[in-house]
């Protein structure tokens, strides 16, 4: 059983931690009354104004014109990105300065299963999923974009760029206020106002080792006049692609094991590759794949044969054995798979507005995203089909007996020998168009209240592509009879046939006709249709007059309708793509209606022990289509007692209701490795142990060894029994703001501290294959042979593969508890002015649970989820002259006492050190044009490394999969713009 108790701590962490929290800070800063949002857009566009006394922060609908508000908000302005080095919203979104080391859904995640397929960006913060953060812009939602089935988050490559003004972060539920999926938070991108003129902008980030540069060429436009104004921005945005070979550390994965009777470090257990006399590269732990190599049943105690044409004796003449270790694993095509995937966009974008004059001075407003994004990502092919017995294409070996019942290639035949070809590299290709078009009326319903009515609708449609080869057409290929010419012709010819090659070095060397691959192997295509249509009314104003001030209303209704239809190519319906992943059509809508509410009551103001005191409540009721009605709601409040102290606390409802893609998944089946198949070898288990009782009633041998993989199909909530229910969330927050006045001598120093503890309960989740066959086969053997329980979701077949049904259900319970501390200090220094910035992030616990019997698992502090993250930000200005130091970073983590392995001994490299990258950049701005250069990771840190042997992280090279971690290294940037 796992031990669940906390981990240790290096000191290193709480010292580095401290220093940080108390030296200086962050980026940004929570609140700062520069940075929110304007309330009447088209009065500042009229009058240009610079200073409002009233705006209205994320989080909230109800305009302030003070410092503090109930809920934390991190602000990240335009300025600081450019600074920073990002060349895109996506990037700086994905930053450890946002997401606080949650792991993120970026371009390294090509070649797996992700939400919004390959080649999509989403956010998660606090670690609870991107389909539980809402993403806005211009406080509207962004509908979700992508490919494939599971499409229920915001692309962020669809995001505007160059016109991003700022960008605010509420990390606090807020459900009450703007509905489903704000359960962790709220991220709303804010565009730039009174554009006036022409502005060009040009962004190069050129790595010093090749590959991944980003290029990004914008234009911004607009013009503001008396009743009108309009703005806009057309951008180009391309990132090359970067391969695995381009990185020396990313080059040569290895096991990376230790051995304590051989040296006491790791690495002292590898395999030795003897043409190398080092440890060898890409191993089957490591990231490598069988290749040049036959199966066949054992003789001699050996069942695995590379060619080798000096044995001239034996059952296999011109073959040798090989042994887990020794085969040939490395290809260097596994050189040119995607590191980083490539990636091109255009994006477009329009806003503006019109007084009629009528309608109490109504403003008609618009608002036009359209983005087009082409990705792909380069993997790499492993070929294994099967002879049947007899099969003329043996050969010398046609004598072989059978070691597997018949499979899908092998015409309903007992295999004799399976082939194990490096087929060599393949690509995955996206073509995602969106667009949203947003219009309204805003205007004044009194002389003090004021309403906003708007309509918008997104829609996302994507094209994927990729390579396959066919099930049927491997299997017509391998049907044959000779030619008499000393050729092969296939039984079947239809389709134009072509038979497959004879097994002999060439063809397990990869070196395959031409002809037949093309017979064989096509691309295929499916699309991918995602709509969402939005209608709101809202009205807000004075209600009364208390102690402190003015209370005030915001009231409004919202109706949402959204609609999935994903059809997979018709090769992938018919299951018929060979070893990849086969889907059915993703189809269904959900609609909604909402009702909203929420008062601000400023109880007290300019009064002893109360500079200000005011609460806040809103609520929400939600009626659903798809799961029923719920209502949600959230009480906050804002205590100054005195000036310099400022404290909030807030504490509410949210519910996420189910995504699309979980109600109505089509069946989408994946594969487990043969050696996930509970019987696998269970003869040499306890006879009295359940599974060996439940494998047994199966009628299985007790030497039966697995060699099929286990078939996971993965489907819809919505689908499979009654409907989703909503996830429900309780959010909790409470923290202090000090501002103390030391004199215009020591400067302006800001400490902000807020406590977070978020639980989610009722999750949509799957429950996950391993857990279904280990529950099952490993449960009571009356449930197994009645077929109860999760048994009922496993089928074996004739040839015993395993199949397991993994629907999204409601099951998972998911909290996170934590520290956020903020600090900014400013002071004039010599000719310039100084601003230093810390933000340091501190998990306390990051646990969850499938069942309601199970209990919580903390991942706080291993592997990818660090309990620490620090960002130091210190920023020099002076005349035209601005210069930046940044450093970023991430706590070391461990594994170890969550696995119950003794760091001392265990053979695996299950921890990793503190990781902190540093920036630098200067800029100079001119009138009419500003120019700033940089580097990122100037000191061109490299990720850490572990043990891939270990089967626990997906990992590149033996750096763990994780967005924490700069795969780029040293990054020469320059951005130039120039205004007209």
């Amino acid at each position: 059983m796992m031990n669940r108790k906390s981990l240790s701590r290096n000191p290193l962490s709480f010292a580095l931690a401290t220093a940080m929290v108390f030296a200086a800070s962050a980026p940004v800063f929570a609140q700062d009354s520069t940075t929110s949002t304007e309330t009447k857009e088209e009065a500042a566009a009229k009058k240009k104004a610079t200073d409002l006394s009233t705006v209205t922060v994320t989080g909230s609908r109800i305009s302030r014109d003070v410092f503090n508000s109930v809920s934390p908000v991190q602000v990240v302005t335009r300025e600081e990105t450019t600074l920073a080095g990002f060349n895109s919203t996506a990037a700086a979104l994905q930053s450890n300065s946002v997401t606080a080391g949650s792991s993120q859904i970026n371009n390294s995640f090509g070649g797996y299963v992700t939400n919004g397929g390959p080649g999509a960006n989403t956010l998660s913060l606090r670690g609870l999923g991107a389909t539980r953060t809402l993403i806005l812009l211009n406080g509207r939602r962004v509908a979700p974009a992508g490919s494939r089935g599971s499409v229920g988050s915001a692309d962020l490559n669809v995001l505007p760029n160059a016109m991003v003004d700022r960008i605010e972060i509420l990390k606090d539920g807020a459900s009450s206020i703007y509905g489903s999926d704000a359960v962790a938070g709220v991220v709303n991108i804010i565009t730039r106002k009174n554009v006036d003129g022409v502005e060009v902008e040009f962004q190069h980030n050129a790595t010093e080792s090749g590959g991944g540069d980003e290029t990004r060429y914008s234009l911004v436009f607009g013009n503001t006049g008396e009743r009108s104004h309009f703005s806009g921005s057309y951008e180009h945005y391309q990132r090359n692609e970067m391969t695995v070979g381009d990185r020396g550390w990313a080059s040569c994965p290895t096991d990376n094991l230790r051995d304590m009777d051989v040296g006491n470090y790791f690495g002292s257990g590898d395999y030795i590759d003897p043409t190398t006399g080092k440890s060898k590269c890409f191993t089957l732990d490591s990231g490598g794949v069988t290749i040049n190599t036959l199966g066949t049943a054992t003789f001699g105690g050996a069942n695995r044969w590379r060619p080798n044409p000096a044995v001239t004796t034996g059952r296999l003449p011109g073959y040798e054995a090989v042994g887990y270790y020794d085969r040939d694993t490395f290809d260097p095509g596994l050189l040119k798979e995607s590191l980083v995937s490539p990636a091109t966009t255009h994006t477009l974008f329009f806003q503006g507005g019109v007084d009629t004059g009528v309608m109490g001075d109504a403003e008609f407003y618009y608002e036009f995203l359209g983005n087009k994004r082409k990705s792909e990502q380069t993997g790499y092919r492993q070929l294994s089909y099967d002879y049947s017995v007899g099969n003329p294409l043996l050969g010398g070996l046609s004598t072989l007996p059978a070691f597997a019942l018949p499979t899908e290639t092998s015409n309903g035949q007992n295999v004799a020998a399976r082939t194990f070809i490096g087929f060599g590299n393949d690509r995955s290709k996206q073509s995602v168009d969106f667009f949203r078009a947003t219009a309204g009326l805003r205007g004044a319903l009194s002389s003090e209240w004021n309403y906003d009515f708007m309509v918008s609708h997104a829609r996302s449609d994507a094209d994927y592509t990729f390579n396959s080869f066919l099930t049927d057409r491997l299997a017509q290929s391998l049907n044959v009879v000779s030619n008499g010419a000393g050729g092969f012709n296939c039984v079947n010819p239809a389709n134009g046939c072509v038979a497959a090659p004879m097994l002999n070095a060439q063809t397990l060397a990869g070196n395959l006709p031409y002809a037949w691959k093309n017979f064989v192997y096509t691309s295929v295509t499916g699309n991918t249709k995602y709509q969402e249509s939005t209608a709101n009314l809202n009205v807000n104003g004075p209600l009364f007059d208390l102690p402190g001030g003015t209370a005030a209303g915001a009231f409004g209704i919202e109706y949402r309708r959204a609609k999935i239809d994903d059809t997979p190519s018709i090769e992938s319906i018919n299951r018929n793509l060979y070893n990849l992943t086969s889907s059915d059509p993703t189809r269904g809508s959900d609609s909604v209606m909402e009702a909203y509410g929420e008062i601000e009551l400023p109880l007290l103001s300019g009064v002893t022990a109360a500079e200000e005191l005011t609460f806040n409540a809103s609520a929400r009721y939600t009626d659903y289509k798809s799961y029923g009605s719920d209502t949600t709601w959230k009480l906050g409040g804002l205590w100054t007692p005195v000036k310099w102290l400022s404290l909030r606390a807030s504490y509410g409802t949210s519910y996420r209701a189910p995504a699309l893609f979980e109600q109505f998944l089509g069946a989408t089946s994946g594969f487990l490795a043969a050696s996930n198949d509970p019987c696998n070898n269970y003869g040499s288990r306890n006879p009295t142990t359940p599974r060996y009782i439940n494998c047994a009633s199966e009628g299985l041998p007790t030497t039966f060894t697995a060699t099929n993989s286990v078939r996971v199909d993965s489907i819809g909530g919505g689908l499979v029994g009654a409907n989703l229910k909503a996830e429900t969330s309780d959010a909790f927050t409470v923290g202090a703001v000090f501002q103390p006045e030391f004199g215009s001598g020591f400067g302006d120093l800001s400490f902000a501290v807020d406590y977070y503890d978020i639980e989610v309960e009722n999750g949509v989740a799957q429950m996950g294959a391993s857990y279904i066959l280990s529950t099952c086969y490993n449960g009571t053997t009356g449930d197994f042979a009645a077929n109860n329980g999760v048994c009922r979701l496993i089928s074996r077949s004739a040839n015993n593969t395993l199949t397991v049904q993994n629907g999204y259900a409601n099951l998972a319970t998911d909290k996170v508890r934590g520290l956020d501390f903020t600090t900014r200090f400013v002071r004039d220094i010599g000719p310039g002015e100084f601003r230093a910035n810390v933000q340091v992030s501190r998990f306390l616990e990051q646990s969850g649970k499938v069942f309601q019997d199970d209990p919580l698992v903390d991942s706080n502090g291993l592997i990818n989820n660090p309990k620490f993250t620090g960002q130091l930000d210190l920023t020099y200005k002076f005349k035209e002259w601005r210069v930046r130091y940044g450093l970023n970073w991430v706590d070391d983590m461990s594994s170890y006492e969550y696995y119950e392995e003794d760091p001392a001994t265990s053979a695996y490299d299950l921890s990793v050190p503190n990781y902190i990258t540093q920036d630098f950049s200067v800029q100079y701005t001119a009138d009419k044009w500003q120019a700033t250069a940089g580097v990122r990771n100037f000191a061109d840190k490299e990720p850490p490394t572990i043990s891939p042997g270990a089967g626990i992280y997906n990992t590149i090279g033996n750096s763990p999969l994780y967005s924490g971690y700069d795969y780029f290294g040293r990054t020469f940037f320059v951005n130039l713009s120039k205004k007209f």
